[in-house]
């Protein structure tokens, strides 16, 4: 099987990172976070030839959302989310997108469950549920390629804020320390703002840890 890439493209109010990936050879994208617009999404996407097979969200919050109606009534692509965060995900006042002046409610096609492995686009993920941030807040695990999708979990340097709804930083602490710090520590991290990180630097840098 050809490499696995990863892309990364930062929009929305709160420079939001939406990644994707893919293998080489076929160009089907799994699309992570869609943050905005996700019509120029799947357009940018298209212009590189690159089409899209699936949206996976790593938690309900307004700015890792915004993006996932359009992007799905343009690929036809199915979204997974954690099955903790189905509430979350249909709530516009609890996902503070009514706050921000957007309501946006959306429901997963695809609930998945801790732990829980799919092949998608010929790629093998894993969903790490890592509560804290939300309530159903998770990351998803690409092993052969040796990287995490962290969502709002863990930063460089840092963690997830918790004092939105459904957050705890207590749950948060112990969801990285228990789920992600047994990583390798060469695992690299994508967090949902900022830049990479890698689990062995946060394990001796992160303040939080």
């Amino acid at each position: 099987m050809s490499e696995i890439k990863i892309g990364k493209i930062t929009l929305g109010m709160c420079m939001t990172n939406t990644y994707f990936i893919y293998r080489e050879d076929t160009k089907e994208a799994i699309v992570f976070d869609p943050a905005d617009q996700g019509e120029l999404l799947f357009n940018k996407l298209k212009d590189q030839g690159i089409s899209i097979g699936a949206i996976m969200i790593t938690h309900g919050h307004f700015d890792h959302i915004w993006g996932v109606e359009e992007m799905k009534a343009c690929s036809n692509a199915l979204v997974y989310a954690s099955e903790d965060e189905k509430g979350l995900l249909a709530d516009a006042k609890k996902n503070c997108s009514t706050g921000c002046g957007r309501p946006c409610s959306i429901a997963a096609d695809v609930l998945l469950k801790d732990q829980e492995s799919v092949s998608l686009c010929g790629i093998d993920i894993k969903m790490i549920k890592t509560p804290g941030h939300t309530e159903g807040g998770c990351c998803y695990y690409v092993e052969e390629a040796g990287f995490l999708i962290a969502g709002d979990t863990l930063f460089a340097e840092s963690v997830g804020r918790t004092d939105l709804p459904t957050g705890s930083m207590s749950v948060l602490v112990r969801s990285i320390k228990d789920k992600l710090m047994s990583l390798p520590e060469d695992t690299k991290v994508y967090p949902g703002h900022g830049p990479a990180t890698s689990i062995g630097y946060e394990r001796d840098n992160n303040p939080f840890l």
